[in-house]
């Protein structure tokens, strides 16, 4: 038998009231736990995986945050410098030839689906660069700091961390530019 105990409290990064089960009883990822070894404050929100629709935009409505505040971590590898994680809105599509300047790579491209599992740990869907199997320099395009909160991935489909920007960029050590796109064809 287990008790579920509610959690009130005022969020002042997110500027909201959240009452919760205590955050032991949720899912709690490697990401939430590097967060955590960071003293990083963030909110995990669970949400029912459609695994027919994976994108971004899902995501972001189940969340309920617009699709430029939720960000995907894309894998890619540069013909220099190798694996690296792409972090761009969910709005919007990877530019591989600013990813490739940015990253000191002539020239760098998604890496297969096949490829994601063992090189991260994760499964599309779940990506994430915090925590990863492997650390791998961190390329965010430049509007992940325009928002107070940003949604990335938990590293585990259904369950998204909503956090402050800055924290993200710290924990990530992440590099930023401008590597996103408008998509040019409709996802």
């Amino acid at each position: 038998m287990f008790h579920l105990r509610l959690v009130y409290a005022y969020d002042e990064v997110l500027r909201v009231w959240k009452i919760s089960f205590d955050p032991g009883d949720r899912m709690k990822t490697n990401a939430a736990r590097l967060l955590d070894s960071l003293s990083i404050r963030y909110e995990i929100r669970e949400y029912e995986v459609d695994p027919e629709d994976l994108s971004a935009e899902s995501v972001a409505a189940k969340v309920g945050m617009p699709a430029e505040q939720v960000f995907k971590t894309l894998v890619a590898r540069g013909d220099r410098n190798g694996v690296c994680f792409a972090v761009v809105p969910g709005d919007q599509q990877l530019d591989l030839k600013a990813l490739a300047k940015l990253s000191g790579d002539k020239h760098i491209d998604t890496v297969p689906l096949k490829d994601v599992q063992p090189l991260t740990g994760y499964v599309r869907g779940g990506v994430t660069a915090l925590a990863a199997k492997k650390s791998y320099p961190v390329y965010a395009d430049e509007t992940i700091e325009l928002f107070d909160a940003i949604s990335v991935s938990s590293g585990a489909r259904g369950a998204q961390l909503i956090l402050a920007p800055a924290d993200y960029l710290r924990a990530t050590n992440a590099t930023v530019g401008v590597i996103a796109k408008t998509r040019s064809v409709p996802q």
